[in-house]
């Protein structure tokens, strides 16, 4: 960790310390407000529904889908059938389905020929994403990857190179999906779980890189600043 600098309150170098600060929360500020106004009038190609797979891979699933749940997923497919880039926060408490509401979300995406990143904050978090997801949607051929501190660099190369080529519909990670060297060849949606265990800085990333990017972010507990966004008007909440 780095050791902060203590400065006497009131000196010169306090004063200059405070107006940098100032300056820099303002330029970061203008930078948001410029991807978020960019993402308002880019457009990208709706989603296309794949009926018969999609009712598969719901027939797959070992529990009954609760209203909510129905709900919510109609509410994210209504977004991508959509031609403007989604941005929806869907919260529910934990073990209350919002993982398979974000495969169905996932599948009709690579369907659509698209790439899809989730990005967990912990190993196990993203481990668990694996899991599931290659259970349920390996044997629709999809193809899905995880990058975490578990993996050595040598594999975690040989993903990315795959990712960059479009040979990976599904790639699950950790802060290492922040890297400059990932790349991706069709990516279109993005999935963040816990997102308040991300800064906005990280949460802005893919933003700024893909601006049409659709966005779900996955919250039980949401901060005050997602909340705001979404009581706003400027993200939707399922």
């Amino acid at each position: 960790l780095k050791k902060p600098h203590i400065h006497r309150l009131g000196t010169p170098l306090w004063s200059i310390t405070k107006k940098k600060a100032k300056e820099d929360i303002v330029a970061f500020a203008k930078e948001l407000l410029q991807i978020l106004a960019k993402r308002k009038i880019v457009e990208r190609p709706p989603y296309h529904p794949f009926i018969e797979q999609e009712e598969e891979l719901e027939a797959s699933f070992e529990h009954t889908d609760t209203e909510d749940q129905k709900k919510a997923i109609a509410e994210i497919f209504r977004d991508m059938e959509n031609i403007v880039p989604m941005d929806r926060i869907l919260t529910g408490d934990v073990g209350f389905g919002k993982t398979e509401v974000a495969l169905r979300a996932t599948f009709r995406a690579i369907l659509n020929n698209k790439q899809v990143a989730l990005i967990a904050p912990t190993t196990i978090l993203a481990d668990q994403h694996f899991e599931v997801a290659k259970k349920r949607l390996e044997q629709f051929g999809v193809n899905v990857a995880k990058v975490s501190r578990l993996e050595e660099d040598r594999e975690i190369k040989k993903i990315f190179e795959k990712t960059k080529n479009g040979n990976l519909d599904l790639i699950i990670g950790t802060h290492k999906l922040l890297g400059k060297s990932l790349e991706f060849k069709n990516l279109g949606v993005l999935i963040i779980d816990e997102e308040q265990k991300f800064g906005v800085a990280h949460k802005e990333h893919f933003k700024k890189i893909y601006p049409s990017l659709d966005i779900l972010t996955l919250s039980a507990t949401p901060i005050p600043r997602t909340l705001n966004t979404a009581l706003s008007g400027i993200t939707n909440i399922s």
